[in-house]
């Protein structure tokens, strides 16, 4: 370890200041450029002891949890609370510029649709049981250590103003000192609770743990590693005036507001389609709200999310036909000669992105596409393949869901 002072040049895509070393980058958490700092270095890892040169753009955080003062540590939930909107929003309105630039990929980037303070209806705590009490929170950056939240800016009331009920499950559900994850879905009907990482509780707690959750308010499911342990009421979430009940677990977009910005500029791009393909359909976020003007085929790898899309379609009137198909797009992409009965084709994969199925949709000649990206690296490579095959990108639109994070969301929208 070494004292240095140096001069933060950037931030990196981490969301951490970068500044040049003697030995070549220094990475520090909670700066901005133009600010000096004197810094413990380890490696590429600079803890700051002193700021000076502050810069115009720094604020005083939401949060009390923020930054190395943070209280019960630093929470690891956000990395960019110290930085102004302006800041922040051109910073993720950058990422995906730079990462459009480094596939020699030429398309205007909208301004970033941006989050609010409060929207997030789906956030993942981390848990454990200690010999004075239940801690429940975040990790600390690079850490299994959890700070203990009394408070989450970014998270919604109906989140937030749960915690001690949410300590109180947990607490019934801790066995030993082990660190469990608690992914909290605020849903129509009561929170939808999935707990993973407790390998096995045994039957006595088990029923007491029923039993406690079956005291507290506002609870519509908890769920132990996928498996329903107690469902009071079927959570219930709203997509585009079609209620879904998700599979214990499933994925769902984190905020209400950018999966609304995602999925207008999805039926926006899809105008008269009257056939559509939604790749990576997952519960039917696009899907459902597609079917209200075409024929919609959905195909998934996870069983649970598409039957709980297949009984959403059922069950809901002045829907056009929806198709399902249980298959898995990376293994078994949808091949060219498959596609071809469509007149668009939408596909929003994991962080990993589809280049698989792109391949074959780039041989499809398919009119109309709608990438969905929470990974601009991965999505830049898959727009590349379609537009060396002559499609052009018509727009480019980055989403803000995962507030004073590094991620951003991308909607592209692409033309044969």
């Amino acid at each position: 370890m070494s004292l240095e002072t140096l001069t933060i040049e950037k931030i990196g895509l981490s969301g951490d200041g970068i500044a040049r070393g003697p030995f070549g980058p220094v990475y520090v958490p909670f700066t901005l450029p133009g600010e000096t700092a004197a810094l413990a270095v380890n490696k590429d890892k600079g803890t700051v002891m002193s700021l000076t040169d502050l810069s115009a753009e720094r604020v005083a955080p939401k949060c009390r949890h923020f930054g190395p003062e943070g209280e019960n540590g630093t929470c690891g939930g956000c990395s960019l609370q110290h930085a102004s909107d302006g800041f922040y929003h051109g910073f993720k309105r950058q990422i995906v510029i730079d990462a459009l630039k480094s596939k020699a990929l030429t398309a205007d980037v909208a301004p970033l649709v941006t989050a609010q303070p409060g929207e997030r209806r789906r956030t993942v705590f981390t848990a454990r049981r200690t010999e004075k009490s239940l801690l429940l929170g975040y990790n600390q950056p690079e850490s299994h250590n959890i700070v203990s939240i009394v408070e989450c800016p970014i998270a919604s009331p109906g989140i937030v103003s749960q915690l001690a009920t949410l300590r109180t499950i947990a607490a019934a559900l801790a066995v030993g000192a082990e660190p469990f994850r608690m992914t909290v879905l605020e849903t129509l009907s009561g929170l939808d609770i999935s707990v993973e990482g407790i390998k096995a509780l045994p039957d006595r707690q088990r029923r007491m743990a029923i039993e406690t959750i079956l005291t507290q308010q506002g609870i519509a499911r908890v769920s132990l590693n996928a498996e329903i342990l107690i469902e009071p009421r079927k959570p219930v979430i709203d997509f585009g005036g079609v209620s879904v009940s998700p599979p214990a677990g499933g994925f769902t977009q984190a905020t209400k507001s950018a999966e609304e910005a995602m999925a207008a500029l999805v039926i926006g791009h899809l105008g008269k389609a009257k056939r559509v393909a939604d790749l990576f359909s997952g519960s039917g976020t696009f899907a459902l709200r597609i079917a209200r003007t075409a024929r919609v085929h959905a195909v998934e790898g996870e069983d649970k999310a598409l039957k709980a899309l297949d009984h959403a379609a059922r069950n809901t009137q002045g829907l056009k036909p929806v198709t399902i198909e249980k298959r898995d797009l990376f293994r078994r992409p949808l091949m060219a000669s498959e596609l071809k009965i469509y007149d668009a084709v939408v596909f929003d994969p994991p962080r990993a992105g589809a280049e698989a199925q792109v391949k074959e949709l780039a041989r499809s000649g398919v009119k109309k596409i709608v990438a969905v990206s929470c990974n601009p690296v991965t999505l830049v490579r898959d727009l590349r393949i379609l537009v060396d095959v002559g499609y052009r990108i018509t727009s480019v639109t980055p989403i803000d869901q995962f507030l004073w994070s590094s991620h951003v969301e991308v909607v592209a929208t692409l033309e044969k």
